[in-house]
């Protein structure tokens, strides 16, 4: 046996447990958010805050994964990505564990601010490893690790209830730092691929192409816009469809189910997109079919809610699932490099992520002066209406971004 047969198995196993880590960090991106809504009228039974405030709980994560986002090149350059994302891990355990001790209003507000920052180093790293460690499957490698942070969002949303009854609210927020624990250590184990890390920064490379900035490219933008509203419609749903199936009379536990039922259609929405993203080079068909069943979904919420709960939370589910993965990849799509991909994705994220924190912020406010929903899913629905317009324009054949 040559050398090279000895290594390919050896270079396999390695790559599986760097999928294993990706995955397993992926499942702990959502839960520190998605365990709040079926618990949200006994956090706020417990501390007083009112639905403005409460909303701050999915809101400063999601502004925080933006912000962090924006700033990750630097980061990265300092950190590197094999410290990054491990550090990224531990920020989430943490953050979830002082909940135990940190039951006031201070307390859960400033420990889903480090949420954010964790979820911001892991999301805008892990895509650059992706894209390094499976350069010819990148695409179906996204949807597995989306597929991971919305399972790891089902679970969370399915338990919760239950959880509560045994352990209490607090300590339920608090279990979930044992999987993101666990997940650094496997991060750390896998982290020993080279393609856990770039190359050398101080290595001479060629520069084909000379970078120009973002912010001047409106394409870039219009990625932004695109990640924002999908994101929008994903952070609203996270944040108050528990609550307002509550307020509409349905248990805590079947509002939890319900969210878990959605998040569960995401993950099969991500199994899918990974199964056939690459028969669909022109990545509008996909997206735009994803969007139709989203609004679908919505239009449900605002019709017949509790009569048809069942196929709007499936229906919603998938399209929501589908429109995460696919605008990762349209992003990814627009360079070719990883590194700087990953630069792009991260700026794409950042703007992304701070429109999409409005949108559970603006339904806080909505709930509270309104003491309905039913505005914030119209307003989603035109959202989605102009996601499906301006995803018109990403045609095959466009010249990559510089």
């Amino acid at each position: 046996m040559t050398a090279r047969s000895e290594a390919e198995p050896a270079r396999g196993s390695s790559l599986l447990l760097l999928l294993a880590a990706i995955f397993a960090l992926a499942v702990n991106l959502r839960p520190a958010m998605a365990a709040v809504g079926p618990l949200l009228d006994l956090i706020e039974g417990a501390t007083g805050m009112d639905s403005t405030a409460a909303s701050l709980l999915t809101t400063l994560p999601v502004l925080m994964i933006g912000l962090g986002a924006l700033s990750i090149r630097p980061l990265r350059r300092r950190l590197g990505e094999r410290r990054g994302i491990f550090l990224g891990a531990l920020l989430i355990g943490g953050a979830c564990l002082v909940r135990a001790w940190l039951k006031d209003t201070a307390g859960l507000i400033a420990s889903a601010a480090v949420v954010g920052v964790g979820v911001a180093l892991i999301q805008a790293l892990a895509p650059v490893v992706i894209k390094r460690a499976f350069p010819t499957r990148f695409g179906t490698v996204m949807a597995i690790y989306t597929t991971g942070i919305m399972g790891g969002a089902a679970v969370a949303a399915a338990t919760a209830a239950g959880l509560a009854e045994a352990f209490g609210w607090a300590w339920t927020l608090a279990l979930w730092s044992a999987p993101a624990l666990v997940a650094a250590v496997v991060w750390l184990l896998a982290a020993r691929d080279p393609a856990a890390e770039e190359p050398d920064r101080n290595a001479v490379v060629e520069v084909v192409h000379p970078e120009v900035p973002f912010w001047t490219q409106p394409r870039a933008w219009s990625l932004i816009l695109i990640m924002g509203l999908g994101t929008s419609a994903y952070t609203l749903v996270l944040a108050w469809l528990p609550p307002f199936y509550v307020d509409l009379g349905e248990a805590r536990a079947t509002a939890g189910y319900l969210l878990s039922g959605m998040t569960g259609a995401e993950v099969a929405a991500g199994i899918l997109v990974s199964l056939l993203i690459g028969r669909f080079p022109d990545r509008r068909g996909p997206i735009l079919i994803a969007l139709v069943l989203a609004l679908i979904g919505l239009a449900g919420l605002v019709v017949a809610p509790v009569a048809l709960a069942v196929p709007v939370v499936i229906v919603m589910g998938l399209g929501i699932g589908a429109i995460f993965p696919l605008t990762l990849i349209l992003a990814m799509d627009q360079i070719d490099d990883p590194a700087r991909s990953g630069d792009l994705l991260a700026f794409v994220q950042g703007g992304g992520y701070i429109i999409a924190s409005l949108s559970p912020l603006a339904a806080g406010l909505l709930r509270d002066h309104m003491a309905d929903l039913t505005s914030a899913w119209v307003l989603m629905g035109v959202g989605v209406v102009v996601l499906g317009v301006m995803t018109l324009a990403f045609r095959p054949g466009l010249p990559k971004l510089r």
